[in-house]
């Protein structure tokens, strides 16, 4: 095999696959579908994860215990550092303008606001949580920091 070789037989973009065009095309006659039985006809297709027959993964596989995952509460987790960057000294900090700041998206229930980073600017900070170091670090800069009940 030579170099050149390599990318032989293979097509980028096949012509389509013409069924039902008569028998010189291969694909005439029963177009590619058999004789009789389900997939013969209209209208028939294979649900989902269905194995032809075999067991299927979702039945092979044992089930054990029970996943809260349905009612777990989801926090959405805001740094100190992104309040520093997005707001200016003197601002309101509250769920609307933190989605209006493009820093909260999709599906949460609670919103907390983490200590990583440092603040210069003083904020009113309202949210559900507040871990204890950014409660700090928004008090020392002169900041007041308001909980919402959850």
């Amino acid at each position: 095999m030579i170099l050149d070789d390599v990318h032989r037989g293979i097509v980028s973009n096949r012509p389509r696959k013409r069924i039902g065009r008569g028998p010189g095309s291969g694909h005439g006659k029963t177009s590619g579908r058999g004789h009789n039985g389900y997939f013969s006809r209209s209208g028939s297709r294979r649900r989902k994860g269905y194995e032809g027959g075999q067991m299927p993964l979702a039945r092979r596989v044992a089930k054990r215990g029970f996943s809260n995952r349905a009612f777990e509460t989801v926090v959405a987790e805001i740094n100190v550092a992104k309040l520093e960057h997005a707001f200016e000294s003197g601002d309101t900090v509250n769920i609307e303008t933190l989605r209006a700041k493009g820093l909260l998206k999709g599906r949460y229930d609670v919103v907390k606001i983490l200590g990583d980073g440092e603040l210069t600017c003083k904020l009113t900070v309202t949210a559900h949580r507040f871990s204890k170091s950014a409660e700090e670090k928004i008090r020392s800069s002169g900041g007041t920091v308001e909980t919402i009940p959850a």
